[in-house]
């Protein structure tokens, strides 16, 4: 533990939490007060006031910071069931930092906060390292407002996978024109990598996938204390959440979980939520894991894992283009011979001729698709 912290106080890769700071605020006019007196830009929201060192550039985003940050608190209450009405004078106070050394020098970056990478909370209070890509900057702030809106707000002090995969989920969004202005769209699994840049959480996914390295979930929600630096680890309890929080089968029960206590003994309270099955949930986590990609749709991609029965002469199977893997309802015995035909055609897509004012479908048979 870095020297300088109370004792009792967890440190978990980027989020700090203790018992007897649960749930209470940082003053947050004093360190306006000491932003402005250091030169600082501030700039300043419903919820978060944000001090920068970073100079004023036309087009870069930073102006915009607060109110993403405005719209992105009402999507967090929604997630929790809380009335954003209710919280309507909760504030946390940012630090969008290019030189740490001179947040250090005004008082707003002192010995306590221990060393970090990209960002680092403390009850309503974070820290964030510049970034050169402002979708990502925009993702890490909203990153670091999550763990400051639970931790204050609602009290967390959950395992790992959760603080981390549940600060990954909420911050995952992309920014629409809306006459004008800029609508924050929550986007849990992203529709595609150009509204996430830089992010690259489905892509390390799959690299841990072609490395055999890929953690079973198990592993994500006995991820310890301390080890959660990593892009995988991020990516993994991400995932996790994901799954159980978009998942038709976990998705009522889990959005009851999350809003009740938000505690160490989270864990178990999931293992004991209706109808849960470790087995049947590691299974359907290392489906999502090994098939996941943009544009995923939990309730097309839900797989049946239901037993078959023994095949008693030839039977005939739909399948449903528009899903993933279905069950075929059919349990076939090892060391047996058996054939298997496939008929039918799906549409994938079209390609327009521009020039000829012509658009063709594209189709495909068992066999497979020829662009030709």
């Amino acid at each position: 533990m870095p020297a300088g912290l109370v004792a009792g106080l967890i440190i978990v890769a980027g989020l700090v939490t203790s018992p007897e700071s649960a749930g209470q605020l940082v003053p947050v006019e004093p360190l306006v007060a000491r932003a402005r007196r250091a030169g600082l830009r501030v700039l300043a929201g419903r919820h978060l006031i944000l001090a920068t060192d970073r100079p004023a550039r036309e087009g870069d985003g930073v102006e915009d910071l607060p109110a993403v940050f405005d719209q992105a608190f009402e999507v967090w209450c929604g997630h929790y069931g809380m009335r954003p009405a209710d919280h309507a004078d909760w504030r946390c106070f940012g630090c969008l930092m290019a030189d740490r050394e001179r947040f250090r020098a005004a008082g707003l970056l002192d010995d306590t906060v221990p060393p970090f990478v990209n960002g680092f909370c403390d009850r309503n209070r974070f820290w964030l390292v510049d970034q050169s890509n402002p979708a990502y900057r925009r993702h890490l702030l909203l990153h670091e407002g999550v763990h400051a809106f639970t931790l204050t707000l609602r009290r967390l002090a959950t395992p790992v996978w959760y603080n981390e995969g549940v600060a990954e989920l909420l911050a995952t969004h992309r920014l629409d024109s809306d006459g004008g202005g800029l609508r924050l769209v929550p986007t849990p699994v992203p529709d595609r990598p150009e509204d996430v840049e830089q992010l690259g959480r489905i892509e390390e996914i799959g690299k841990l996938r072609e490395a055999g390295r890929a953690p079973s979930l198990v592993e994500v929600l006995g991820l310890p204390v301390g080890n959660h630096g990593s892009i995988a680890d991020y990516a993994t309890s991400w995932a996790a959440v994901a799954l159980l929080a978009g998942h038709p089968r976990y998705a009522a029960a889990f959005a009851d979980l999350e809003r009740g206590r938000l505690d160490p003994d989270f864990n178990r309270r999931l293992a004991g939520i209706p109808g849960w099955d470790a087995e049947l949930a590691a299974r359907d986590f290392d489906a999502f894991t090994a098939d996941i990609d943009y544009g995923w749709d939990f309730e097309r991609m839900a797989i049946d894992w239901s037993p078959g029965q023994p095949l008693a002469g030839s039977r005939e199977i739909a399948v449903d283009a528009s899903r993933g893997w279905q069950n075929s309802g059919i349990r076939l015995a090892a060391g047996g011979r058996w054939a298997m035909a496939a008929s039918g055609r799906v549409g994938v897509g079209s390609v327009t001729d521009h020039a000829g004012g012509t658009t063709t479908p594209l189709e495909s048979e068992p066999d497979g698709i020829s662009l030709q």
